[in-house]
C-alpha cells in the first residue's frame, strides 16, 4: 500500500494533468463554439466533465484527508494549501461562471472563466511541485 505522500503525489500529478488538459484543450474550444450552438456544447461539455471532476477532487480530498491524519510536512501542507486553493477558484469563480454561461453565450463570462482556469492550473502546478518535494 502506498504511503500517505505517494497517494497525495499521485492525485496531484492526476489533478495537474487533468487541470492542464482543460486549460489547454478543453476551454479553448468550447471558447470557439460559435453563440448560435452555445447551449448544446455547453451542456454537453458539462455533462462530460462532471464525473472527471468528481473523480479527481474527490481522490485529492481523500488523499489530503489522509495526509491530514498522517501528520502532515510542511511539504505536504502547501500541496493541501495550493489544492485547496484550486478548489477554491472552482467554487467561487469557475463554477459560478458556467452557471452564469449555462443561461447563454457570454464572451465576456468566458475571458473571465478562461482566467479562473488558468488560476487553477497554476494552483494545481504549485501542489505538485511541493507534493514531489514532500515524497523526497
Amino acid at each position: 500500500m502506498p504511503d500517505n505522500t505517494s497517494a497525495l503525489l499521485a492525485t496531484a500529478a492526476a489533478h495537474l494533468g487533468f487541470q492542464a488538459t482543460v486549460t489547454a484543450v478543453v476551454y479553448p474550444a468550447l471558447a470557439r463554439v460559435p453563440a448560435a450552438q452555445w447551449m448544446d456544447a455547453h451542456r454537453a461539455h458539462s455533462r462530460a466533465i462532471t464525473p472527471v471532476v468528481v473523480a479527481v477532487y474527490g481522490s485529492l480530498l481523500l488523499a489530503g484527508g489522509w495526509a491530514l491524519w498522517s501528520g502532515p510536512s510542511p511539504w505536504t501542507w502547501l500541496t493541501l494549501a495550493a489544492t485547496a486553493a484550486a478548489m477554491l477558484v472552482t467554487a467561487v469563480a469557475a463554477a459560478p461562471a458556467h452557471g452564469r454561461l449555462g443561461a447563454g453565450h457570454d464572451p465576456r463570462h468566458i475571458r473571465f472563466l478562461l482566467r479562473a482556469d488558468r488560476l487553477r492550473t497554476l494552483a494545481a502546478a504549485i501542489a505538485l511541485i511541493a507534493a514531489l518535494a514532500a515524497a523526497h
